[in-house]
């Protein structure tokens, strides 16, 4: 993930743009193998550096920590011994560990 944080308003209010980094990739669309991690991260980001959330940022990232931790991984950067699951399966995993 990646973030280009300005300065901040007379509000007290900083402007950002987050981002997770990668292209668009359509040759891989629709077929559920998209990491949707960084794209999570960079949520976990705004939440912390935009609104002021630390604590919810930090179980955002802690989810996925916890995920990574349990070896699931997309097939982008599986590695022997880790169970390979789809897009959808991860964010449903990350999101379960939310609650």
């Amino acid at each position: 993930p990646s973030a280009s944080l300005g300065a901040k308003n007379k509000n007290g209010e900083m402007r950002a743009m987050y981002e997770p980094i990668h292209g668009a990739a359509p040759d891989i669309a629709g077929k559920g193998i998209a990491n949707p991690i960084a794209t999570i991260l960079s949520f976990a980001m705004a939440l912390r550096y935009s609104l002021n959330l630390d604590k919810e940022a930090d179980g955002l990232e802690k989810a996925v920590q916890d995920i990574l931790d349990e070896g699931l991984r997309t097939k982008d950067i599986l590695s022997k011994g880790m169970k390979e699951v789809s897009t959808i399966e991860m964010g449903a995993a990350i999101i379960s560990k939310l609650k």
